[in-house]
């Protein structure tokens, strides 16, 4: 096979293997950095020998067998002050004394564990926000730092100082390498799964630079949400959280316009909507409210959605259930955005007036004061109201306030329409 097709199929290996592959070796070594440093030794070994010995007939086995070697190797030459990595050390010897070879049944004894450890403990409370989402991206995504940045719109060596802080904080913290249990679990479980939102809405609606979409982030943070919906069956929001986001995702080649123009849900040509993953949606909605989810945030928000896929064209769209699921929704987790996305699908069902003034009861609302859909919502009520001139300083503000291009130019392009109806 020549190099570069070599190249190609361990870079493909490495993003699905990846994050068992620091899993396992973080059960071993009890620190996320060392885990991944010897998983990507394994990779430049795999690297530097696959082109010339070929591949091997379980990759995965192959840099499993050989990152634990370079582990063995390391507790060798260096001096171990911690009673943990003495033992640790002992024991990985022996085992390879003891010639265990199947590598492969090593590999597999209790991965979902280890994945599902590795998840709670990259998204730890002890990290902030960013640096949770980097981390998790490079250790649960398989992405590299460059990668990140590209996606995030940041430097690289912003990203590559977080993943190195988290790891430091991490270590320094003690974090136990485990899935925390009763209350606590609720807690930590909500920070995973906000992390994995959080990327999924930087690829589905870019809060900067020059394209609407990112797909590559909403494919990560479903593969990430779809691996815990597997390692966590039981859980209802996990549920709830992949039926939003697959429902969401149906309608990816629908939002983007032959130049790279946004296409608002209304305007959307319903034919493009992915119905395979509707379906997968749904049904996972409907595994939520079998558990009991169906008031979980995520569920709800899923429950709005399904409204959508479910309408065929848009006037089929039921507004009014939108309106109340959203007023449910704001009774379980308050806050003026959703205040304000129910003001848009009150706005549908009864009238502009009415969307108006609720959005203008959250005119007050300091969360809101730099969030350019506040004007963006306002100024499209005020169109359709026929005050024309108002509508248009409302899109010009809009247009001012976000960072991506695509949005601010549909913005400025409202405006213009405005002026000339005014």
């Amino acid at each position: 096979m020549p190099t570069d097709s070599i190249h190609r199929a361990v870079d493909a290996i490495w993003r699905i293997e990846s994050p068992k592959l620091i899993a396992s070796l973080t059960r071993m070594v009890r620190d996320i950095g060392l885990a991944e440093e010897l998983a990507q030794d394994a990779l430049v070994a795999a690297l530097e020998n696959w082109p010339d010995a070929g591949m091997p007939d379980n990759p995965a086995a192959w840099l499993m067998a050989t990152a634990k070697r370079r582990a063995i190797d390391q507790m060798r030459r260096q001096q171990l002050q911690q009673r943990k990595h003495e033992q640790l050390g002992h024991d990985l010897v022996a085992e390879q004394e003891e010639g265990h070879a199947d590598i492969a049944d090593a590999l597999d004894d209790d991965i979902g564990d280890d994945l599902l450890r590795l998840v709670f403990t990259s998204c730890h409370p002890v990290l902030s926000r960013e640096a949770r989402v980097a981390l998790t991206l490079r250790v649960l995504g398989g992405l590299a730092t460059d990668e990140i940045a590209r996606a995030f719109l940041v430097p690289e060596a912003t990203i590559a100082q977080r993943i190195v802080r988290a790891k430091k904080t991490l270590a320094a913290a003690d974090v136990p390498f485990e899935v925390p249990r009763g209350p606590e679990l609720a807690e930590r479980l909500a920070a995973v799964l906000e992390v994995i939102y959080l990327v999924f809405n930087e690829g589905y609606s870019a809060t900067a630079g020059d394209d609407w979409m990112r797909p590559a982030l909403c494919e990560d943070a479903l593969r990430l949400g779809r691996v815990l919906q597997g390692l966590m069956p039981e859980q209802a929001e996990v549920h709830g959280l992949v039926a939003l986001m697959e429902i969401q995702a149906s309608r990816s080649r629908a939002r983007i316009g032959p130049n790279g123009e946004p296409i608002l849900l209304l305007e959307q040509n319903r034919t493009l909507w992915d119905r395979l993953a509707i379906q997968r949606g749904l049904a996972a909605l409907d595994r939520a409210d079998k558990l009991g989810g169906a008031l979980g945030p995520y569920a709800l928000q899923a429950a709005i959605a399904a409204c959508h896929a479910r309408a065929r064209v848009a006037d089929e769209t039921d507004w009014a259930r939108i309106a109340s699921l959203y007023a449910v929704l704001a009774g379980v987790t308050p806050s003026p955005v959703v205040e304000l996305n129910r003001a848009v699908a009150v706005a549908m069902a009864s009238g502009p007036a009415e969307g108006l003034a609720i959005v203008d009861a959250l005119a007050g609302e300091s969360l809101l004061q730099n969030y350019h859909l506040l004007p963006s919502v306002r100024g499209d009520f005020l169109a359709k109201l026929g005050r024309h001139a108002e509508a248009r300083g409302e899109f010009e503000r809009a247009a001012s306030l976000t960072r991506n291009e695509r949005e601010r130019a549909m913005l400025l392009s409202r405006a213009a329409a405005c002026a000339a109806d005014a």
